[in-house]
């Protein structure tokens, strides 16, 4: 065989294998990442939304947990996965390396809030104001409720939340800090507010040992967000498939076990009071 009839072979066996690729894309797997502020332990519940949404988009869906949010972000900006459900203050700090695709509306609003729990025996305390000189729990560097808004409320207030408090720590979940506080190893923490009315629901034994001490403006739901790589095509159909959950009975029942009423489109005017937070921590790095 001469080498111009082997070279000729070798090109059209590289074109057919592309080929090949191309007509099997949409076999690949969706993955979807979770940040630890949902779903935490519940993998039966993962794996029952896991088998509706391959069911109704006829394509493989792999949920992909991560205990930081700082991990789900890498996932993001290196694209490896197309889809995340992230805290508010990534998707404003990603804003231009990820699309805004859907946003929980929880007990009729698409939004949240950061409550300032402190122990139940403590009746005094109004405002993290009131907790300097104590021990306090963080959710994660990167978690609005959890570390931007008592940060930003201490600021406000003229003071310096690198040395207000006598000891900080993380605990890398909501659900963590609220053990935390409940325990009595702090003196006080700031929490997702839908963390902690759902474990209230579901564990009223634990957060009857915490007490609501503040709650801050409403924010825009945490929203779940697609890579800057994904399709036209697919960032269609997955925002379809979320929106629709609503309208069949399987839907409701994966929404009311994840105590949400619907997904929305949602609008990135939604995150406007994160950003405004973000703004006088210009320059500062979260703590890791």
């Amino acid at each position: 065989m001469s080498r111009f009839l082997k070279r000729l072979m070798l090109a059209m066996g590289l074109a057919l294998s592309c080929l090949c690729v191309q007509g099997n894309t949409e076999g690949r797997p969706i993955r979807f990442a979770m940040t630890p502020a949902f779903l935490h332990d519940q993998h039966a519940l993962l794996a029952d939304w896991r088998v509706y949404l391959e069911t109704r988009m006829k394509r493989p869906v792999e949920f992909i947990q991560r205990d930081r949010y700082r991990d789900t972000m890498d996932l993001l900006q290196q694209q490896k996965v197309e889809f995340a459900w992230i805290c508010d203050y990534p998707y404003v700090m990603l804003k231009k390396e990820v699309r805004l695709m859907a946003v929980a509306v929880n007990e009729g609003k698409p939004t949240y809030r950061s409550y300032l729990i402190v122990p139940a025996r403590d009746m005094q305390t109004r405002s993290v104001m009131d907790l300097k000189g104590g021990i306090f729990a963080f959710a994660d560097p990167y978690s609005n409720t959890g570390y931007l808004v008592p940060r930003f409320e201490i600021k406000r207030a003229g003071a310096d939340p690198a040395t207000f408090f006598k000891r900080t720590f993380f605990t890398w979940s909501h659900r963590k800090v609220i053990d935390a506080v409940a325990a009595g190893l702090v003196q006080g923490g700031n929490v997702d507010s839908y963390v902690w009315d759902v474990l209230n629901k579901v564990r009223p034994d634990v957060t009857a040992k915490t007490r609501v001490a503040w709650k801050s403006a409403d924010y825009g739901f945490p929203p779940v967000v697609a890579s800057r790589g994904v399709s036209d095509a697919d960032f269609a159909l997955m925002q379809s498939m979320l929106m629709k959950m609503k309208d069949d009975a399987e839907g409701r029942a994966l929404l009311a076990r994840l105590r949400l009423d619907s997904f929305i489109a949602g609008s990135p005017a939604l995150y406007d009071g994160v950003a405004e937070m973000m703004a006088p921590n210009l320059g500062e790095k979260p703590n890791r």
